[in-house]
């Protein structure tokens, strides 16, 4: 992806956006924002994952290896000077971009009939307004493309012929006690500008219906990307080496700015000893509900 800003990055250059306009809900004049928090030690049942935690500086985050969960990186300085100090981080706000919709289903496996090796995630929300506590009933919404660089609801954006019903790959689920949520997906594909990533939303007093929600307040919007080397595997083998468009690097997207979990960045552990055995994802999103 070509261009400095990341709102035209996003929406202004994808050839997707500029087949699809008027798709996308709102901008965000997007904002990269890392608030740390110092206080008295959190206790948080479950714990809260270690990429939670991050430097004062934004350039050095974490970054996960193949099969293997981050350690926790320093905090600022003053903060640690006290052992009982704790220090939380918000998570960076970014471009929606241009495929989100309306009234994701709420649900725990997103992925219908869609190829793909599996990713299981899990997320705990922490909520910087309440000294990092977790943050229960907050619906957290997840969207990206299929092994062909397609979104539902956009097929044929990065040229690809297939049948498009409009909810594959999307869908959410309520944050428990202890502010965490599992969704169960595939490793996304690629497509024409942007390297391999997910789209978030966090929504507070939402009203479920059937199999949805009503109403509520979106409190973050970000993305979530993958280790590169592990998504080079995956992006040369069946059925993603199908998609021939041309692959965009992590360290050469626009929106990602190598600020480790901070910035998106998935702890992955294999489920197995092949690529195609899939991976678990977790992180914690450092949200403010004010």
């Amino acid at each position: 992806m070509t261009g400095n800003n990341e709102h035209h990055s996003e929406q202004g250059t994808e050839h997707h956006d500029e087949q699809q306009p008027g798709r996308h809900r709102r901008d965000k004049g997007l904002q990269r924002r890392r608030v740390l928090i110092g206080g008295g030690t959190v206790a948080v049942a479950g714990g809260l994952a270690a990429a939670g935690l991050a430097s004062a500086d934004p350039g050095k985050g974490n970054k996960p290896t193949k099969g293997a969960a981050t350690g926790a990186a320093s905090a600022s300085t003053e903060a640690s000077t006290s052992a009982t100090s704790s220090v939380c981080v918000l998570n960076a706000e970014v471009t929606e971009g241009p495929y989100s919709l309306e009234g994701a289903l709420v649900r725990e496996d997103i992925r219908e009939d869609k190829e793909g090796f599996e990713v299981q995630y899990t997320f705990t929300v922490v909520d910087l307004a309440n000294d990092c506590a977790p943050l229960a009933d907050a619906l957290v919404e997840i969207w990206h493309c299929d092994h062909l660089g397609e979104y539902s609801g956009f097929v044929g954006g990065n040229g690809h012929d297939e049948e498009d019903n409009g909810t594959f790959l999307r869908g959410g689920r309520l944050t428990d006690e202890n502010g965490e949520c599992d969704i169960t997906s595939i490793w996304p594909g690629h497509y024409v500008s942007r390297a391999v990533h997910v789209h978030m939303r966090v929504h507070t007093d939402v009203t479920l219906t059937d199999d949805s929600y009503t109403g509520g307040e979106i409190i973050h919007t970000g993305q979530l990307f993958f280790d590169q080397d592990i998504n080079t595997e995956i992006q040369a083998t069946s059925p993603y080496s199908a998609n021939t468009t041309q692959e965009t690097l992590l360290e050469n997207d626009t929106i990602y700015d190598d600020g480790g979990a901070s910035s998106g960045l998935l702890t992955l552990t294999a489920l197995g000893s092949s690529v195609s055995d899939g991976y678990k994802a977790t992180l914690t999103v450092g949200v403010n509900s004010d």
